[in-house]
């Protein structure tokens, strides 16, 4: 039996791939599917597989030889990302391009040249390359997962196979423009809260480490009895001082924990769905992996992938794996015969509202349209609960600041206070 060699991404959106034994390239093709992998190139291999370290071959991919020492020190930092607004500019031009006709490799060149990313500038000459040697526009674009959406290289392929790629480019700008506004608001609600919380702990650590100390060396020369607030600010003060390491030793080992943790399948899986649970910010998150959905289902429907396809890759780009996982039962139900909107409804993510509209459009063969529709309302409903997720916020802050400044302030003053009143009996 002939091997395969293939490459695609899996239900996260990650770029995977490996060899596999099978009759024939459709064979393969089918396998990954039941796998939750959708496949961006198949090829049969030629000789004894060799392990790749694929890290390694992306990093020398994406560097390229006249990478220059700075250009390696902005990539192993990650000062060269690739920001939403590029690869929004990249789509407009794109769509500009191929709608004038111009070829894929002279129109790409042209692009590369006008860049100011040296990072982009190295991935589209990779692209361009790849081009060159008979590849796809999808298939090469398809080497840089962490650049190009597994949505992206999804309607890029389609259009490449319908004729239509301008119009797979000006939905992918459209697509990602709405992704800026969504994190552009999250940032702009974020901002104050997370300023706050970080002058709070540089004002507590100063506190900490440089005033409590002084004051404490003056109340035990002093021998005076201290309240329950300063004799709890010394200790705090103590025990950070003399345990310092481990308090930072223990910090880091959490954090890398927790980072861990999140790599795995199971953890992002309950991450994501406690999010969703939280209170206050829980709507805002799952509104906006709903409006995903909504959003990026409507576009593969409306470019004509076939609907498990198109499944497969809404739940790459949802950015939610719990959201994700709900998506997967609704590709199993279809595969099953059952309809949309039946497996919409065992998932428990969706409102009747927008059930119905599922429903209809099931009916009605016009699916695409109405989910655009649905997102449109979760896009509003996100932006009033944003707004109200900051005015909740702010007051919940100040009670914060408030209670720790009464204690600092008890904790420091009432032991003057105190001395002063005895000196003066």
């Amino acid at each position: 039996m002939p091997q395969f060699e293939y490459s695609g991404r899996d239900y996260s959106g990650s770029l995977v791939s490996g060899y596999v034994d099978a009759g024939t390239a459709a064979d393969v093709a089918e396998k990954l599917v039941g796998d939750r992998v959708t496949p961006i190139e198949i090829k049969e291999a030629s000789g004894k597989p060799v392990k790749k370290d694929k890290s390694a071959a992306r990093s020398r991919m994406d560097l390229g030889p006249d990478a220059t020492a700075i250009d390696k020190a902005n990539a192993f930092f990650g000062f060269d990302k690739i920001e939403i607004d590029e690869l929004i500019m990249f789509s407009r031009q794109m769509y500009s391009l191929t709608k004038a006709g111009l070829p894929l490799d002279r129109a790409i060149k042209g692009l590369e040249a006008s860049m100011s990313n040296r990072n982009f500038q190295r991935i589209l000459r990779d692209v361009i390359t790849g081009l060159e040697n008979g590849n796809t526009l999808a298939t090469a674009l398809g080497r840089h997962p962490k650049v190009f959406s597994q949505l992206f290289l999804s309607l890029v392929h389609v259009g490449e196979n319908t004729g239509r790629l301008d119009r797979a480019f000006i939905e992918i700008s459209k697509y990602l423009e709405l992704e800026k506004d969504t994190r552009k608001q999250i940032k702009s609600a974020t901002r104050y809260p997370i300023f706050v919380l970080v002058a709070m702990a540089v004002a507590l650590g100063v506190i900490t480490v440089f005033v409590i100390p002084v004051f404490s060396e003056t109340f035990e020369r002093l021998g005076a009895e201290l309240p329950w607030q300063t004799i709890w600010l010394m200790n705090t003060s103590n025990f950070v001082l003399n345990y310092w390491p481990h308090l930072l030793f223990a910090i880091g080992g959490a954090v890398f924990g927790f980072r861990y943790w999140l790599r795995t399948e199971k953890g992002r899986l309950q991450w994501d769905m406690r999010k969703m649970q939280a209170p206050l910010a829980g709507p805002v998150f799952e509104k906006i992996a709903l409006a995903r959905f909504a959003r990026t289902f409507s576009m593969v429907m409306a470019s004509g992938l076939p609907i498990v396809q198109g499944l497969t890759v809404v739940a790459g780009a949802v950015g939610n794996a719990f959201v994700a996982h709900n998506v997967h039962k609704m590709r199993e139900g279809v595969e099953r015969g059952e309809s949309l909107h039946r497996t919409a409804v065992a998932t428990n993510m969706f409102s009747p509202l927008v059930l119905q509209m599922i429903s209809v459009g099931e009916e009605t063969g016009t699916v695409d349209d109405l989910l655009a529709e649905v997102a449109d309302f979760y896009t509003v409903e996100v932006n009033y609960d944003i707004k109200r997720l900051s005015d909740s916020i702010e007051p919940i802050l100040i009670s914060f600041i408030a209670v720790l400044v009464l204690i600092l302030a008890l904790g420091v003053f009432l032991p003057i206070w105190d001395l002063n009143t005895a000196v003066r009996n």
